[in-house]
C-alpha cells in the first residue's frame, strides 16, 4: 500500500522541480537586472548583496585594536624635507602673442575628468604650436555615467583665459561666421575641417604639417578624438613649460564647494583615492572573495564589455596577485594604512565614485577608520542636489580636496593618481604609492603575523612617499614634471 504513496510523492517532487527549473529560466526575462551584467553603477543581487567575509581576518583583528607608536605617527605626518627642486615653468622673458592668429582650433575631449584635464593642457600647447586661437574645449558626455558636466561647470573660464592671456589666445565661443562648426555638425557626416587621424602622441611637426594647412584654408580646424594626441618628448622647452604651467595652476577647480568640504575635518588629514569600481574589478580578473556567484557575474560583465579580450583572464588569481596586478580591496587598503601608521583617530577623506559592492564592501575600512568622510557626508542636501548627475564635477571636488591634503594615497594607479602625483610634486607634498608587487604576495600569505606584515609594509614604502622621480622617455610630463618643468634649487 505504500508504493502509490511513493509514486505520487515522486510525481509531486518532479512537478515541483519542473516548476523550479521553469522559474529559473523565466526569472531573467522578467527580472533581467538580477542576472544581466548590469549598469556599471548598479549593484548585482547575486554578487554584491551579501558582502564577502574579511579575507585577512587575523590581520584585521590586530589592526582594529592596534595602537600606533608615537614616533611612527610623528614620522608619518612630518612633511617631506626639501628635495632641492623648484618649479621653473615661468618664462624668463614676458611672452607676447603674435599679432595675427592662423585660425581657430577646436578639440572634443572624452574620458573622465583627469583625462580631460590633460587634454585641456595639450590643447593649449597645440594652439601655441600652431599660433591658433583656442575655443574653450568641449567635454563629451561620459558614456559610462551619462555625465553632463560642462567646462564651465568645472573650471573658472575667466581665470583660465586670464592665466594664459600672454601665451595663447582663447575665446569662449566661435564668432558668428564659424557657428556652424559644432559637435552636431561633425557627427552627421565627413567634414573637411575635422581632423580625426591625429596619432597618439603626435609630434609638433605633425600638427604643423597636417592641421595648420586646414586652418589656413578654412579658418578653423576641429580635432576629434584628441585624448593623448601630443607627444611628451622632443618638444620645444617653452611648450613643455606651458603644459606644466597650466597643470600646476589647476585652472581654479570650484573653490567654493571644496572649501566647504574641507571644513569637515579637523587638523591634518589624509585622502584615500579608492579605485575599486566594477569595471576595475571585472577587468582585473581577480578573485575578491564573493564566491562562484561573484566570479560568474564579473565574467559575464567582462564578456559584455570587452568580449573576453582581457589579458588577465589567462592567469590564475594566485599568479595575478604575485605579479601585483589585483586592485586593493577596501579591507586591504585599510590594513596597509594601519601598518603605515594611520589609526582610528585619523581624519580620512574618501575620494571615490562608485565602490564595487557599495557600503557593504566599505564597512571593514570604516571599522578601521571611523572618522572617515566623503563629499556626500560633508555636503548639504542642497549642495548635493546641485551636482546630481555630474560625475566630473564631483570628481573635481575630490581632486581639489586631494590636492590640499597633508597626505594622499591612491589604492591603484590611474589618471587621478598620475595627475595628483605630478601636481603635488610641484608643492613637495607627501604622496604615498602602494607597492603592489610587495602587497600582492603579502596578502596571499594567510599565516603571516601582524609584526611581519607591518615590518614589510614600512620598509617597502620608505621611498614611495613623494620622493622626486625624473621623467623617462615616453613618460607623461603630467606625472613626472622633473626635469622638464622643475629645476635644481
Amino acid at each position: 500500500m505504500r508504493q502509490p504513496y511513493n509514486y505520487n510523492h515522486q510525481v509531486h517532487q518532479s512537478q515541483r522541480s519542473a516548476f523550479a527549473a521553469l522559474f529559473l529560466v523565466l526569472l531573467p526575462i522578467f527580472f533581467p537586472n538580477l542576472f544581466a551584467p548590469l549598469g556599471r553603477a548598479s549593484p548585482s543581487l547575486f554578487s554584491e548583496w551579501n558582502a564577502p567575509k574579511p579575507r585577512h581576518l587575523s590581520l584585521l583583528e590586530v589592526a582594529l585594536h592596534w595602537k600606533t607608536p608615537i614616533k611612527q605617527v610623528f614620522d608619518l605626518w612630518s612633511p617631506l624635507p626639501n628635495q632641492g627642486w623648484k618649479p621653473c615653468i615661468d618664462s624668463a622673458d614676458t611672452p607676447s602673442l603674435p599679432e595675427r592668429s592662423q585660425g581657430y582650433i577646436q578639440v572634443f575631449l572624452d574620458g573622465g575628468l583627469n583625462q580631460q584635464r590633460m587634454g585641456i593642457c595639450d590643447a593649449v600647447a597645440v594652439a601655441k604650436i600652431l599660433n591658433a586661437t583656442l575655443v574653450i574645449p568641449h567635454l563629451e558626455v561620459n558614456p559610462v555615467w551619462q555625465d553632463s558636466s560642462s567646462f564651465t561647470d568645472i573650471f573658472d573660464v575667466d581665470h583660465f583665459i586670464n592665466v594664459l592671456r600672454d601665451e595663447v589666445s582663447i575665446v569662449k565661443e566661435l564668432p558668428t561666421e564659424y557657428s556652424w562648426s559644432s559637435r552636431e555638425y561633425y557627427a552627421t557626416g565627413i567634414r573637411a575641417t575635422r581632423i580625426k587621424t591625429a596619432p597618439v602622441h603626435a609630434s609638433a611637426d605633425w600638427y604643423l604639417e597636417n592641421v595648420l594647412p586646414v586652418m589656413q584654408s578654412y579658418g578653423i580646424a576641429a580635432i576629434s578624438p584628441f585624448s593623448h594626441r601630443l607627444a611628451f618628448d622632443k618638444l620645444p622647452v617653452e611648450i613643455q613649460h606651458l603644459r606644466c604651467k597650466l597643470q600646476a595652476s589647476g585652472t581654479a577647480v570650484l573653490r567654493e564647494r571644496t572649501d566647504d568640504t574641507e571644513k569637515g575635518r579637523a587638523g591634518k588629514f589624509v585622502v584615500l583615492h579608492l579605485r575599486f569600481d566594477k569595471d576595475m574589478a571585472a577587468h582585473s580578473a581577480c578573485d575578491f572573495g564573493g564566491g562562484k556567484a561573484e566570479k560568474l557575474a564579473l565574467a559575464k560583465y567582462r564578456q559584455v564589455l570587452w568580449q573576453g579580450r582581457v589579458l588577465n583572464s589567462q592567469f590564475t588569481d594566485h599568479e595575478l596577485r604575485n605579479q601585483g596586478r589585483c586592485p586593493l580591496t577596501p579591507e586591504e587598503i585599510g590594513l596597509l594604512l594601519t601598518a603605515l601608521g594611520f589609526n582610528n583617530n585619523t581624519h580620512l577623506y574618501l575620494a571615490s565614485h562608485k565602490v564595487y559592492g557599495g557600503e557593504a564592501r566599505i564597512s571593514t575600512l570604516r571599522a578601521m577608520f571611523p572618522l572617515m568622510e566623503d563629499k556626500k557626508s560633508l555636503a548639504s542636501a542642497i549642495e548635493l542636489a546641485e551636482v546630481e548627475g555630474k560625475a566630473s564635477l564631483m570628481a573635481a571636488v575630490d581632486y581639489y580636496v586631494s590636492l590640499k591634503s597633508d597626505i594622499f594615497i591612491s589604492a591603484s594607479p590611474g589618471n587621478m593618481h598620475n595627475a595628483l602625483l605630478g601636481h603635488r610634486a610641484y608643492l613637495n607634498l607627501k604622496t604615498i604609492r602602494p607597492n603592489m608587487l610587495l602587497l600582492g604576495p603579502l596578502f596571499l600569505n594567510k599565516t603571516i603575523e601582524w609584526s611581519e606584515f607591518q615590518h614589510a609594509v614600512i620598509n617597502g614604502h620608505k621611498n614611495r612617499q613623494g620622493q622626486m622621480r625624473l621623467r623617462k622617455e615616453k613618460q607623461s610630463i603630467y606625472t613626472y614634471p622633473a626635469p622638464d618643468c622643475m629645476c635644481r634649487a
